[in-house]
């Protein structure tokens, strides 16, 4: 029987695969509705009928062509002043254990850490932010779920990359990732860089550069390292993509598409924070999973927060 609840318009039958690979899902749409070749005419069409203003319309237009939008002081200092504070307070108690990651011999920052929402209500002022989900709703035109959190105290330096070799929708383009900054970014503190218009490129996954089930059982992000982030900067240099570095303010976000090149640029001044959290969003009736790993996404079903109002009690988002 296929699988209830999903929009594709190929049903899909989970049991049936022989692994959570993106060569074993149908190549089935529908496409996200900016992905389509008639984008530019159907967000006039939703401006002629007053379903969208005329700033969600220049901001649609603007993903169409580059694959991302900057939120300019989307989120109240108020509020990333109190999460931040909470993530701290996490990490004092033991909540958060926070790996080292020193970049070099000077670097007085830990290392990132995954969910930190799961640890901390606080969070989910950023995961149930009203104005967040409406950009993110207006750009995929489904409603968005929560998939994932990473906290960060520096610049990751990360690999050039697309979010969907790491967390895969069926059907394909259904993931957004959100960067928020909760401090102004100096351009030495190693900057989110993008490369506009990436997403129109091939999606990449893990057959396609060579990486077996096996090879990431035995090597895990070896063979990443090893055979992915190579082809990506090949991808760039052949079609002269040129980057572009996200010198945020505090309070800016960041909301890019699923197939966007990205990465942390290196760090010049190790001394320098770059304090941040990326939530990552999939959209309900899609299904989640991790082509690297082949396996399926549990966070899709756990991606949850646990919310206190001030009498103590909890309810549940997500």
């Amino acid at each position: 029987m296929a699988r209830r609840g999903l929009f594709a318009d190929q049903p899909l039958h989970v049991s049936r695969l022989p692994s959570f690979r993106a060569e074993h899902f149908p190549y089935s749409g529908p496409y996200p509705w900016l992905d389509q070749p008639d984008a530019l005419d159907r967000i006039e069409d939703k401006l002629r009928r007053g379903d969208i203003a005329p700033d969600e319309a220049q901001q649609c237009r603007y993903w169409a062509a580059n694959g991302y939008i900057i939120l300019k002081n989307l989120i109240g200092s108020s509020v990333l002043d109190e999460v931040w504070a909470a993530y701290e307070r996490a990490i004092r108690l033991g909540k958060v254990t926070l790996p080292p990651e020193p970049a070099s011999d000077d670097d007085p920052y830990p290392g990132r850490f995954l969910n930190p929402h799961r640890k901390m209500g606080a969070l989910c002022q950023i995961l149930k932010h009203a104005g967040l989900l409406s950009w993110i709703h207006l750009l995929m035109e489904r409603e968005p779920k929560p998939l994932q959190t990473i906290a960060s105290h520096k610049g990751s330096q990360q690999g050039l990359h697309s979010d969907s070799i790491h967390m895969t929708t069926y059907p394909l383009g259904y993931l957004t990732a959100a960067w928020i900054a909760f401090e102004d970014i100096h351009p030495d503190s190693g900057p989110l860089v993008y490369y506009p218009g990436s997403h129109k490129l091939p999606y990449v996954f893990s057959k396609d550069v060579g990486i077996t089930e096996s090879d990431f059982k035995k090597n895990g992000y070896t063979s990443y390292r090893d055979k992915y982030e190579p082809f990506i900067r090949g991808l760039i240099a052949e079609h002269g993509l040129a980057p572009e570095y996200f010198h945020a303010q505090k309070g800016d976000v960041l909301i890019w598409h699923a197939n966007l090149i990205h990465g942390g640029s290196p760090r010049r001044n190790m001394r320098l924070s770059r304090r941040s959290v990326v939530c990552h969003f999939f959209v309900k009736g899609s299904f989640v999973y991790h082509d690297l790993a082949a396996a399926r996404s549990k966070q899709q079903y756990i991606g949850t927060c646990l919310l206190r109002d001030e009498k103590g009690k909890i309810g549940v988002f997500g």
